[in-house]
């Protein structure tokens, strides 16, 4: 009888703790999470598509005018060369943060502090212009304010003369 308990508590460990040890399962879903439903092999295709057509356009964005002729044929052909030249003049921050990650830390570190310098600079200059603001617009009450007084003053000072 004994042998028979000792059998089903280690097959139970086994076959229930020991699994749950080595490969522990995830938390349920909280009662509010909506499952989404499987999709379709054809939705699953349509999903792939428009990822790859994505991944496509964002590299068409990285290799530039010169090796895209066809995009350009219905502008002229001096009009890109332009175009060209005047984004080189001037990258913008988001191009400028993936030439950084692309260098590695050492180059993303600076972009990066740069570009919270800059966002701390224009957090500045709107704070003290809403304060400076702020200050204009509480001295004009308090002018409206003290012209609205004045005229009551004098004629409570009139009444009490009299």
């Amino acid at each position: 009888m004994k042998l028979k308990v000792v059998y089903r508590k280690v097959s139970d460990y086994i076959r229930y703790d020991l699994k749950e040890i080595v490969l522990p399962s995830s938390l349920p879903d909280p009662p509010h999470v909506v499952k989404r439903r499987k999709l379709t092999w054809h939705e699953r295709f349509l999903v792939l598509k428009e990822a790859s057509r994505l991944y496509a356009a964002s590299w068409v964005r990285d290799i530039g005018p010169e090796l895209r002729p066809n995009d350009y044929k219905k502008q002229g052909d001096a009009e890109p060369k332009k175009q060209a030249k005047e984004a080189e003049n001037e990258p913008s921050v988001l191009e400028d943060l993936a030439v950084a990650a692309r260098g590695g830390m050492e180059t993303l570190r600076p972009a990066l502090h740069r570009l919270y310098m800059t966002r701390a600079s224009n957090y500045k200059d709107a704070l003290t212009s809403f304060i400076k603001g702020y200050h204009e617009g509480l001295q004009q009450v308090m002018q409206n304010k003290a012209e609205s007084e004045a005229p009551a003053d004098e004629a409570d000072k009139s009444k009490k003369t009299t």
